[in-house]
């Protein structure tokens, strides 16, 4: 199925005993696909790369200090 939205909002956690607030980055979709055979999406920097099934963003690149989690939350935009 061909995924109707053209960009995603992923939520990015805190580092541990971080005090500040998640960031919220939008990716738009890259052309390429992942591992596991979903489109590819990436933000405007590159620095953040994932792969979207659902509502689920697999990690394939994050941005340097950010908190290694292998799933985040991906909310579809208009």
């Amino acid at each position: 199925m061909i995924d109707p939205y053209r960009r995603y909002a992923v939520t990015l956690p805190v580092t541990t005993r971080g005090h500040a607030p998640p960031a919220v980055v939008v990716v738009h979709r890259t052309g390429a696909f992942g591992p596991g055979g979903n489109p590819v999406w990436a933000s405007a920097d590159g620095g953040l790369r994932v792969e979207i099934a659902g509502r689920v963003a697999a990690v394939l690149a994050a941005p340097p200090g950010s908190a290694r989690h292998p799933c985040l939350d991906a909310v579809p935009l208009p």
